[in-house]
């Protein structure tokens, strides 16, 4: 089953992060992008933050689980959607820990004959 914008929507608000938290589609599914990182996946209108240790001391013990097979575990959030304060300070958090976004590859310019 495919994420609706609607719910994805509902997160980004619930975060509380304004345009810094922004979404993308992927595969029918979405990809959460904060500062240029990706942070989380929603994936069968259920959000996955991506598990750091900088979470885990938030979270306290969790359990982890792919948002698709094949995928690495992740936080699956459910009740902490309600928590739009505990939702920011993660997403924040999450977003330090992981390591700078790589550059994207320039465009080539084709060879003029």
């Amino acid at each position: 089953m495919a994420s609706d914008a609607g719910f994805v929507q509902y997160v980004c608000e619930q975060a509380g992060l304004g345009d810094a938290l922004t979404s993308r589609k992927m595969f029918g599914e979405y990809a959460l992008y904060l500062d240029g990182k990706v942070v989380g996946l929603v994936c069968n209108n259920q959000l996955f933050v991506k598990a750091t240790e900088a979470g885990e001391t938030l979270l306290g013990q969790v359990a982890k689980y792919p948002p698709y097979p094949g995928a690495k575990p992740q936080y699956r959030m459910d009740g902490e959607l309600d928590d739009p304060a505990l939702l920011n300070r993660l997403l924040r958090a999450t977003v330090l820990a992981l390591p700078p976004a790589k550059p994207k590859p320039a465009k080539r310019k084709p060879k003029s004959a």
